[in-house]
């Protein structure tokens, strides 16, 4: 049984959803996003909430409950107030500048790193050691940060690296005499 499948999803205000042929489509003042749930799980709306069930008896069905409830609830939050991650640059000439749809990293590599910025997400640079990526697809912002953040990974004696905003990096203590 899933805890977390059971919790109906609460919609917000100015925030419209609908459910056609197992896809249901959110619409925000952010933007507008859709999820095939196909049959993994029965989703009916019921006055200003979503309520998710499972789609049948098995194992499958049960795994899937929780996974489909989480995913609609990504997509309803993301279009009324959207993600966001941090990146923090730690390191002697780390920086970071953004040149129209290109994201420029200097790293301490021999060369600078252009990282192509998607489409559908915002990416600034307040300082030149943060950035900023927000987006209304979650998974979208994430796994961008962890692309940015897979260049110069945080490492554990001196602390050099991309590192996410929040994130605490354990130390390690250096070689002894």
């Amino acid at each position: 049984m899933s805890r977390n499948g059971r919790i109906p999803i609460s919609i917000p205000e100015n925030t419209q959803v609908r459910i056609d042929n197992g896809i249901i489509f959110a619409k925000g003042k952010l933007g507008e996003l859709s999820f095939n749930f196909k049959n993994d799980a029965k989703v009916e709306l019921s006055d200003n909430s979503v309520i998710v069930q499972k789609g049948g008896d098995s194992r499958y069905f049960a795994q899937m409950w929780g996974t489909v409830r989480s995913r609609i609830n990504n997509i309803i939050e993301g279009v009324s107030v959207g993600y966001v991650k941090e990146l923090v640059l730690n390191g002697v000439g780390y920086k970071a500048a953004q040149k129209g749809k290109i994201l420029e990293l200097l790293l301490g590599y021999s060369h600078p790193i252009n990282f192509e910025i998607p489409e559908g997400l915002k990416v600034e640079v307040p300082k030149p050691t943060e950035i900023k990526i927000s987006g209304i697809d979650k998974q979208k912002v994430g796994q961008i940060a962890a692309n940015i953040r897979s260049y110069r990974k945080p490492e554990p004696y001196k602390g050099k690296g991309i590192k996410y905003k929040d994130e605490i990096i354990r130390r390690k203590e250096g070689k002894k005499k």
